[in-house]
């Protein structure tokens, strides 16, 4: 279903966000892990994927298994960086061929792997660009209506570290809007004040799509350690950073710790209309089964 459909069915969006298995027996165990959380009706669920050629063709595969074998919506990324405009082409009009609906369309990251490709000679500098030429393929091949590609697009309340200035980091999040986006998905955060800070921002610029909120559990001291260290970073709340401490670093504690505040951040946000919580599940069902446990919901159709 178009994405801007399942935002105006659903009161509240519940979503989650999987990345590409890395060999056929991975392949098998997030496939399972998928299978788990499909009794939980998510409105859509988002696989990521790596530029350079790395999971590209994982992704593809996952996003069309999850099409013809599952009930879920699958919400493939497709990236500006290492893509020719003709390469993306070719990606649009295979998922249109298998009827994907939704497309995450993000400016994306230069692999690691690939420190010295120089992203400047990409066709697309921007993920504006990229909403832009979505939105011309579906003109150039008659798609009309919720035939066309649903278009979701990046937020960061937390702000993007290649952008400082705040002003200017909306403006460029109301570019993709005004390209064609239908729905913003928020990077994770940690603080609820952040995420209603940058609504509010986000509202005064007159963006008027729906802002999904973007959820990650803490599972791990070790993870969180991974998340400081992403090229997007992560701010941790003194709280949450004093709830840690006191499991004197045993997994098990942290892990509830972590379960624990993701769960207030989601009662919270329920409270104050949030349009969608977007879960990162790091392809593990555990900790999203039991935040919808605590949370008393028994699958998301409760939230329609």
């Amino acid at each position: 279903m178009h994405i801007a459909e399942l935002t105006k069915q659903w009161k509240t969006t519940f979503s989650f966000e999987f990345f590409p298995p890395k060999s056929d027996a991975g392949g098998e165990t997030l496939f399972e892990n998928i299978r788990q959380l499909e009794s939980l009706k998510p409105a859509f669920v988002s696989v990521t994927y790596g530029a350079g050629g790395s999971t590209r063709e994982r992704t593809h595969d996952l996003v069309v298994r999850l099409k013809t074998e599952t009930s879920l919506d699958p919400v493939p990324h497709l990236t500006c960086v290492c893509h020719s405009e003709a390469e993306i082409g070719r990606i649009l009009e295979r998922y249109a061929e298998a009827g994907i609906s939704n497309i995450l369309a993000l400016r994306g990251d230069v692999p690691a792997s690939m420190p010295d490709y120089d992203a400047t000679k990409d066709d697309f500098q921007r993920a504006s660009e990229l909403v832009a030429y979505i939105r011309a393929f579906d003109d150039k091949h008659g798609r009309t209506g919720n035939d066309r590609f649903g278009v979701a697009v990046a937020g960061f309340p937390e702000g993007h570290p290649e952008c400082p200035n705040r002003l200017r980091e909306i403006e460029l999040l109301k570019a993709k809007v005004d390209a064609g986006a239908d729905v913003v998905i928020t990077q994770l955060f940690f603080d609820n004040r952040d995420f209603i800070d940058f609504r509010e921002r986000c509202k005064l610029a007159g963006i008027n799509v729906p802002i999904i909120a973007g959820i990650m559990p803490v599972g791990s001291i070790e993870g969180m350690k991974r998340m400081a260290d992403l090229a997007l970073g992560a701010k941790f709340p003194a709280p949450l950073l004093r709830a840690v401490n006191r499991t004197g670093g045993d997994s098990e504690a942290v892990r509830r710790v972590g379960i624990h505040w993701a769960t207030e951040q989601c009662r919270d946000l329920l409270d104050r209309g949030v349009d969608g919580i977007h879960f990162y599940t790091l392809n593990k069902s555990t900790a999203t089964r039991e935040i919808y446990a605590t949370l008393g919901v028994k699958d998301s159709s409760m939230l329609l």
